[in-house]
């Protein structure tokens, strides 16, 4: 083979490995062609024209992203510290690479401005129980926002959220405060309970004289089993009926 046409099969050997690109299954790639789009291309061996075609790469996984802390002054005045995390996937390449130029810095920045605009339109009391409401919200509120770059919001979760040391004493009393008043109502149903039975045991005890004689003797026992050294002599309950009637005259 003539030297010039060896060469001439080298250099077009080397043009062709330079336009050969493997994309993972889990990648896309976005072809331009002298700038303008050409064409999406799938997983596995793909190949592009040298210096006319440039193949962008586009990951179709789940992005999680740690929004850093967040100063964020409620809607009832406290002032606290919010991080959150936001997990994201690339749902059109095309839109991802043409309608903004750094997808993940963009949702970032976006991420971070819509957690201090929504958390300082709630209140604490709402930030800690309705944790759930709270994350819908953003969610819906981040997802509108970057469904234009082909960007889908899965899920927003608020991980941490870091009080003053004087609203921390402050809950810390009001929970306190919360226990002993439960407290107290649970003692005063059960004095109210036990009244109740109290009530109802003296309308047996007044319908049936027999009761009384059988209280009485329960007593006995129960103050006989204790060891003392005082000795109890029983006296008939009619005695002191008799007792009763003549105090009555």
């Amino acid at each position: 083979m003539p030297f010039g046409l060896s060469i001439l099969f080298g250099v077009v050997f080397l043009l062709f490995l330079s336009g050969v690109r493997i994309l993972n299954e889990y990648e896309r790639g976005v072809v331009f062609r002298l700038g303008r789009i050409a064409d999406t291309k799938g997983p596995g061996f793909k190949w592009i024209i040298p210096f006319v075609d440039r193949l962008v790469r586009i990951s179709t996984r789940i992005v999680t992203l740690d929004v850093p802390p967040q100063d964020v002054i409620t809607r009832d005045n406290v002032s606290i510290s919010v991080n959150a995390v936001i997990y994201f996937r690339v749902m059109d390449p095309v839109k991802a690479v043409i309608e903004v130029e750094d997808y993940l810095y963009a949702t970032s920045q976006l991420s971070q401005t819509t957690l201090r605009s929504v958390l300082g339109q709630s209140e604490l009391d709402e930030l800690l129980s309705e944790r759930e409401k709270v994350n819908s919200q953003l969610q819906t509120i981040i997802d509108l926002h970057t469904d234009p770059w082909g960007v889908k919001v899965t899920a927003v979760e608020v991980k941490h959220v870091d009080l003053p040391q004087d609203m921390r004493s402050a809950m810390a009393r009001q929970a306190q405060a919360e226990r002993e008043r439960r407290a107290k109502v649970i003692s005063a149903e059960g004095e109210f309970q036990a009244a109740e039975k109290l009530k109802d045991a003296a309308s047996i005890i007044a319908r049936e004289p027999a009761a009384l004689q059988l209280r009485y003797l329960q007593t006995l026992v129960d103050i006989s089993s204790e060891r003392s050294p005082t000795t109890i002599v029983p006296l008939p309950i009619e005695l002191l009926r008799g007792f009763d009637a003549l105090s009555k005259k």
